[in-house]
């Protein structure tokens, strides 16, 4: 029997060293590990390599790390909501490595399923395959460093794009519920990204809000299995969540 609870969120993000890379869960704002990133800006952190789907906005989520220049890239699929992101990326403070959503998602799901590269559709006939993408500016405004040229084959008389997995030194992420083995359970939107950034970390760390004793969650529940998971803190169903926009119009 194996109990992965830690006493804090401080404890599970402690041997996070400067230069780690990271998985982090969420889509949007929702479902971001946000007791874990507030832990791991607490105590300094920085030189940081992270894949998320976005990077918070300038106030929450990955982007309190971002503000405090503690990131040093990001491997995203969506970069809006966020001025600090644009502005660190176009002044060549931040790198990029800008990935189609799918594909972020399977890079993910790939690393943690121990398949090295994978072949895609998406992506063929763009930069995306064939190259150029800035992932990082100088200074005066050029390009210092662009995505490089992907393998493309044929198959079934169909280009398909190489992409490589994503295995990282930790994942982050946020569950509704959670037990002392690591099962972990997602609600809606969260569900989205948080599965496939946990696999991909060698040392996956999971806030939950609802902690249960093991055999508490039906075994068909299970959204991602607790082999997965190497550490569960607990934070409460209390914990601030925000979402980016609450209208889309003025009202009438």
């Amino acid at each position: 029997m194996i109990d992965k609870q830690v006493a804090s969120a401080a404890d599970a993000v402690a041997d996070i060293p400067d230069g780690a890379s990271l998985a982090v869960g969420g889509f949007g704002l929702s479902g971001n590990p946000t007791a874990l990133i507030e832990a791991l800006l607490a105590q300094g952190t920085t030189d940081l390599s992270v894949a998320s789907n976005n990077c918070g906005t300038d106030d929450w989520g990955l982007g309190l790390l971002l503000g405090a220049k503690r990131i040093r890239k990001m491997t995203s699929s969506y970069v809006g909501e966020n001025k600090e992101f644009e502005r660190q990326f176009l002044s060549g403070e931040l790198e990029l490595e800008l990935t189609p959503q799918g594909t972020l998602a399977e890079k993910l799901r790939a690393g943690g399923s121990g398949i090295a590269a994978f072949y895609t559709r998406t992506g063929v006939g763009t930069q995306v395959a064939e190259g150029g993408l800035p992932r990082r500016y100088a200074p005066d405004g050029s390009v210092a460093v662009a995505s490089p040229k992907k393998d493309v084959r044929v198959f079934d008389g169909l280009e398909y794009v190489l992409e490589e997995a994503i295995v990282t030194d930790f994942s982050l992420v946020h569950a509704w519920k959670g037990d002392r083995h690591g099962n972990l359970v997602f609600r809606k939107a969260t569900r989205a990204f948080s599965p496939l950034a946990a696999m991909a970390g060698r040392v996956c760390i999971a806030q939950v809000e609802h902690l249960v004793e093991p055999g508490e969650i039906d075994p068909d529940d299970v959204q991602l299995p607790g082999i997965y998971v190497h550490r569960v803190v607990e934070v409460g169903p209390d914990i601030d969540k925000r979402i980016e926009k609450r209208t889309v119009r003025e009202e009438a």
